[in-house]
């Protein structure tokens, strides 16, 4: 048994599947971010890299020092310079303050962004909600049309459609913005204050500091007070009703259903107007794979001009779970050698070494065994690694400066090939290969 282990709700993501969890696979998680990159590409956004800690600060004034992140769930610590530094527990405050620090707005009058992230949050682990997750993301920093908001929206809907996730449920709401937020906090907490003995320990502390967050307590006995609470868009102002009114003109017009959902807040004090989530039935009491919202504010928060905003997060865990759940395999990169060297005797050795490089230097993938073994478990090895040849190098393949040549995965007879000739043999092979699978594909 291994004397270290993971830390608590923190996982490995392996080189080969595992037999339990094939989600935690290498191989998946590349190929839902290249799904992602490529997705962000065909809509026109730009990747971001910040890094993984910043300053506490940033994440206090930004998500709001009464949400359950930044008073239970962030993981910060004081650094040897005596600086307040926390793990990023979310990628748009990151994404913000580089957004001002490189002056991002400064060339353009509207930045698309999109980031993969590692996140970092002390939650109650279980499945789905893990306290190092990763996130894909997306920041359009500097427009407050509806038409952006719907983009955004219908980037999301298409990533999940590519990777093969078609039973989604979007839910949609409008938080409003700070002019008509008051009237509506003082109905909620008119109606909030005589069922306070029956709600929850942590939703008696949001009523006093944060009366909002009490729609997003995922308590029973909260949810049975709330069910009769009054609703925001109910008390919007004009703007935000009309925003709101556009934003949904849009999506139908690009034939995206969505659910209203009037309690929808989302966990971060910076939203404004537009809050949506992304629902999967695959992942039971935790069933939301993403979501995000407009943050027509958190700019100026964080020192800049005025300036809108809007983005989303989806949990790179939780898709794959859902795909796993739901049978669906994504193509994945293939890994296999295109060649394995196999050797008998030193000298051979040393020359499949030379050969080695000069195939690798021509792109075409090629190993050989370190473990000293029989030229039969070195035969073994290489029709395991899934390689399309072999290439056998002896006594009598050193006399005559040639290798033999022999297939693994294809019809055909082994080839006693030139040495010099061999690295274009190889690639000729490769790309015939490489054509009949896109054929058979087609």
């Amino acid at each position: 048994m291994a004397k270290y282990s993971a830390p608590p709700y923190m996982h490995d993501v392996l080189p080969f599947e595992p037999a339990r969890d094939g989600w935690l696979h290498v191989a998946r998680w590349r190929a839902l971010e290249a799904t992602f990159r490529r997705t962000c590409r065909d809509f026109g956004y730009h990747e971001i890299r910040t890094p993984v800690m910043e300053a506490t600060e940033l994440f206090t004034r930004s998500i709001g020092a009464g949400t359950d992140i930044v008073s239970k769930e962030m993981f910060s610590f004081e650094d040897r310079g005596g600086r307040s530094m926390t793990l990023r527990p979310e990628g748009t405050a990151p994404a913000i303050r580089a957004y001002l620090e490189h002056n991002l707005g400064g060339d353009r009058p509207v930045n698309k962004l999109y980031y993969i992230a590692t996140i970092y949050r002390y939650e109650r682990g279980q499945r789905g909600r893990y306290r190092e997750h990763q996130q894909t993301g997306v920041e359009v920093i500097g427009s407050q049309d509806p038409a952006v908001d719907a983009e955004v929206i219908g980037l999301a809907v298409e990533f999940y459609r590519r990777l093969g996730i078609v039973e989604t449920e979007l839910r949609l709401n409008s938080v409003g913005c700070p002019r008509c937020r008051p009237a509506y906090r003082e109905a909620l907490l008119t109606y909030a204050r005589p069922h306070l003995a029956s709600m929850s320990a942590d939703n008696r502390v949001r009523f006093e500091q944060n009366p909002l967050r009490m729609l997003d307590s995922k308590d029973e006995r909260d949810l049975e007070v709330l069910r009769g609470a009054p609703v925001l868009p109910g008390f919007l102002c004009e703007e935000c009703a009309s925003h709101f009114r556009e934003l949904q003109a849009y999506l139908a017009a690009l034939s995206i259903p969505f659910a209203l959902d009037p309690h929808l807040v989302r966990g971060f004090d910076y939203y404004t107007k537009t809050a949506f989530e992304v629902v999967s039935p695959q992942l039971g009491a935790q069933n939301v794979i993403g979501g995000g919202g407009r943050y027509d504010g958190l700019v100026e928060e964080c020192g800049g001009p005025p300036t809108p905003g809007i983005g989303f997060g989806i949990g790179t865990e939780r898709c794959l779970i859902v795909l796993d759940q739901l049978g669906v395999r994504m193509p994945v990169e293939d890994e296999h050698p295109d060649v394995v060297v196999v050797t008998v005797g030193e000298a051979a050795r040393r020359e499949g070494a030379r050969l080695l490089q000069d195939l690798r230097r021509a792109g075409i993938a090629a190993d050989m065994d370190y473990s000293g073994r029989s030229v039969k478990a070195q035969m073994r090895a290489a029709d395991r690694s899934g390689a399309a040849h072999v290439a056998l190098l002896g006594e009598e393949e050193l006399a005559t400066c040639s290798v033999t040549l022999r297939p693994l995965r294809q019809g055909g007879d082994q080839e006693r090939v030139p040495r010099t000739d061999v690295v274009e043999w190889c690639a000729r092979r490769r790309s015939s290969s490489a054509v009949g699978c896109q054929d058979r594909e087609g």
